[in-house]
């Protein structure tokens, strides 16, 4: 049962943080919800071993760290597909 309920926190944990970094990055995101939940915990997970390797610290990342990289993760993802950072095209 304590397996189950990891799960479903991670689960949630990667929902939240994941919607949070499609949100501080504006324009369209076709990702799935499954892709937000991996963004989401991709970007906990490099963010905590970010904060272990500068400052010894076994807390975690905390909210703020993991929402931070998953925006930079979702930046990179969009780059690399050729999209823009903003939501429109100012091109006149």
């Amino acid at each position: 049962m304590d397996f189950l309920v990891y799960l479903l926190a991670l689960l949630l944990i990667g929902l939240v943080v994941g919607a949070l970094a499609r949100l501080a990055l504006p324009g369209p995101d076709p990702l799935s919800i499954w892709a937000t939940i991996g963004l989401g915990l991709a970007g906990t997970l490099i963010a905590g071993l970010v904060m272990r390797l500068l400052f010894d610290d076994e807390g975690g990342a905390g909210i703020v760290v993991s929402v931070l990289v998953s925006t930079l993760l979702l930046w990179g993802l969009r780059r690399a597909r050729g999209g823009h950072v903003t939501p429109y095209n100012t091109k006149r």
